[in-house]
């Protein structure tokens, strides 16, 4: 089975550890999956980076992933804002959009269950954990080498997965013994990283608040 084509969509599928049923970190998963989107939509060259904001830079092609279709129609069709209110802008639904679209493609089961017994849900799956170990030794090779030549998704995940603090990706250790390099990784990858980060810093302050 190939690898997720989107960004999106590889970070899903990274955010589950090994041999895990179920997601089982404190990442702002919605927050990390709307950044991801902003950012592939930049380096297919869909989006550009006017004065800090988000802009439509060419037409889409017409077979274009419908979450990141949603997420460029939806900047197409507003007055123009900085990336940081495009990270958050109406991210909880982008989860379950990227859920389902990897279970259309094959990579997730979805299990019904029932919260506190009652309430019925859908439990996301990986049907394939050798899609994901392949997903991490991609991100793993983005350590090594001159960090102009990483691959642009791969230093995204990386850059990326650090504000959001997706251990499955980074470690705290890890991060911590990585930081130049992910700082290399980070600028390479443009302005979303620290929209990411501001934005988890907000609504962790309004949780908290």
């Amino acid at each position: 089975m190939d690898l997720p084509e989107t960004l999106p969509g590889k970070l899903y599928l990274l955010a589950y550890p090994p041999d895990a049923e179920r997601q089982r970190n404190r990442t702002p998963l919605s927050l990390l999956l709307r950044a991801a989107a902003l950012t592939d939509l930049l380096q297919r060259g869909l989006l550009a980076d006017q004065d800090g904001r988000p802009q439509p830079d060419r037409p889409a092609p017409s077979r274009l992933d419908p979450v990141l279709r949603t997420v460029l129609d939806q900047i197409a069709e507003s007055k123009p804002h900085g990336w940081e209110y495009w990270v958050r802008r109406n991210d909880r639904a982008i989860t379950h959009a990227v859920r389902d679209r990897l279970s259309e493609e094959g990579y997730l089961d979805l299990r019904e269950y029932r919260v506190l017994g009652l309430f019925p849900a859908l439990r996301p799956l990986p049907r394939d954990q050798s899609v994901r170990q392949r997903l991490g030794a991609e991100i793993e090779a983005a350590f090594t080498g001159p960090a102009q030549q990483v691959e642009p998704w791969r230093a995204a995940a990386i850059a990326l997965a650090a504000p959001a603090e997706l251990r499955t990706v980074l470690t705290r250790q890890r991060q911590r013994a990585e930081q130049a390099r992910i700082a290399e990784l980070t600028t390479l990858t443009g302005p979303v990283p620290a929209a990411l980060r501001r934005a988890i810093r907000a609504r962790r302050a309004a949780y908290s608040g």
